[in-house]
């Protein structure tokens, strides 16, 4: 297997993470890897199209950031980019520390965000990485739009500044990372306070932020657990999930 071919394999797999946790339970959504300084892997569509949790390799394809084949045979077989891709090239393009995109489509968060519900950071220890990316705040793109042009991709990045994830009104979300495994678990963190954030207001209660003590007690458990091993357990519930 060459690292190409490894690469597709990996952003294959996540895309079916990012359906076993209900962040995008159908078709839409895609995560992008850069490849150099003007290419990318992305999961683009096929004739054979079946949802994100039966995304495979063959689905992700190399291409350049007009959409156009990466390399010789590239979108071969009927294969096209997504409608949204300057939603990848223009956060690529503009921030040079990402090197991965998450677009994807969580009910809840959308839910969240309609319902004037932001992404705050309402636990602790429950799930530190969580806490600490909604601390330092998840802004929100107003538009409810298709991504599909660099304007609209531009507004976007723009809204994004430099944090890790962007709330799309009435959309979904979009996610960074240096790793494919950083870029879907940063997702999979705001999903999680927009869900408990929408159990705790339907029960009644109120959104308290965590206090400011309590947060700088939290401790950094290192990359190799809150990358490695959660990762390897996203991997492993995969199995499950399909069966």
């Amino acid at each position: 297997m060459t690292d190409l071919d490894a690469r597709r394999a990996e952003v294959a797999a996540a895309c079916r993470v990012l359906a076993a946790r209900g962040l995008a339970p159908g078709f839409l959504g895609h995560i992008s890897w850069r490849i150099g300084p003007d290419r990318l892997l992305v999961r683009c569509r096929g004739p054979r199209e079946r949802g994100l949790a039966w995304t495979e390799a063959a689905d992700i394809r190399l291409v350049d950031s007009d959409g156009e084949p990466g390399a010789a045979g590239e979108l071969d077989g009927g294969y096209a980019p997504p409608n949204e891709l300057p939603l990848h090239t223009e956060v690529l393009r503009r921030r040079p520390d990402v090197q991965v995109v998450v677009h994807a489509h969580p009910p809840d968060v959308v839910a969240a965000d309609l319902a004037g519900i932001s992404i705050r950071p309402i636990v602790g220890a429950f799930d530190i990485p969580a806490a600490l990316l909604a601390a330092g705040g998840v802004p929100v793109y107003p538009r409810g739009v298709l991504i599909r042009t660099r304007a609209l991709a531009a507004e976007m990045v723009d809204a994004l500044g430099d944090r890790p994830v962007v709330v799309l009104r009435a959309h979904g979300l979009t996610s960074t990372g240096e790793t494919v495994p950083q870029a879907v678990l940063r997702a999979v963190s705001v999903d999680t306070i927009a869900r408990l954030s929408l159990a705790v207001v339907s029960a009644g209660g109120t959104l308290v932020d965590l206090p400011a003590d309590d947060m700088a007690e939290l401790p950094d458990l290192g990359g190799a657990f809150n990358l490695g091993t959660a990762w390897r357990h996203e991997l492993s519930r995969l199995a499950g999930y399909r069966e």
